[in-house]
């Protein structure tokens, strides 16, 4: 009796052990799925590595110092667009409202979604740089051979000025990439066929 108890502790022990396993790694799955859209959350409430804050309106203050905004964009290798800044720079006031335009052009003979992500140089910087309205927001939709201009309305907060660490700025590069949004493209394609 005392080693068929023994023998159902051991098996109720192993199957204990598998069950804490199995969650361990459902939970370390989960996890590694949900980490890049956390990430991303994290950086856009922080401004960590140069990810730029949202901002409803401008603040009612313009400062007297000047700050160079350089634009960059780039796309991703499987992204067949022509994506393009439509300014090189702009010089605005801390505080000032900037309009910047960039231009993508579908180049291949099928509808395309892009979605854009970007982020600002120094990094620093990032927890200043405030967009109010940006092409970055949504998922881009173009049809073969379709050119459109895409706006972004932006500032830089006024309470840069204080931040001693950022004195030395004169110049922020705004840089963003596109990359094709394949899961968006095919639920267009599967919601367009029913």
């Amino acid at each position: 009796m005392d080693t068929q108890k023994a023998s159902e502790d051991v098996l109720n022990k192993n199957r204990n052990t598998a069950v804490k396993v199995v969650c361990v790694v459902a939970a370390m799955l989960a996890l590694s799925f949900a980490s890049v859209p956390l990430y991303k959350i994290f950086c856009q409430i922080t401004g960590f590595d140069g990810t730029t804050k949202r901002a409803d309106f401008a603040p009612g203050t313009v400062l007297d110092r000047k700050i160079t905004i350089r634009f960059d964009a780039t796309t991703a290798k499987d992204l067949p667009w022509d994506f393009k800044p439509g300014q090189v720079s702009q010089e605005l006031h801390l505080g000032e409202t900037g309009l910047a335009y960039y231009t993508s052009e579908n180049l291949s003979d099928q509808p395309i979604i892009g979605s854009a992500t970007y982020n600002v140089q120094p990094a620093k910087v990032g927890e200043y740089f405030r967009k109010i309205a940006c092409f970055c927001f949504t998922e881009q939709l173009l049809e073969p051979g379709q050119k459109v201009d895409m706006p972004m309305t932006f500032f830089i907060d006024p309470e840069m000025v204080h931040d001693k660490s950022l004195d030395d700025v004169t110049t922020v590069t705004i840089s963003y990439t596109f990359y094709r949004n394949d899961k968006a493209e095919a639920e267009k394609l599967a919601a367009l066929a029913e």
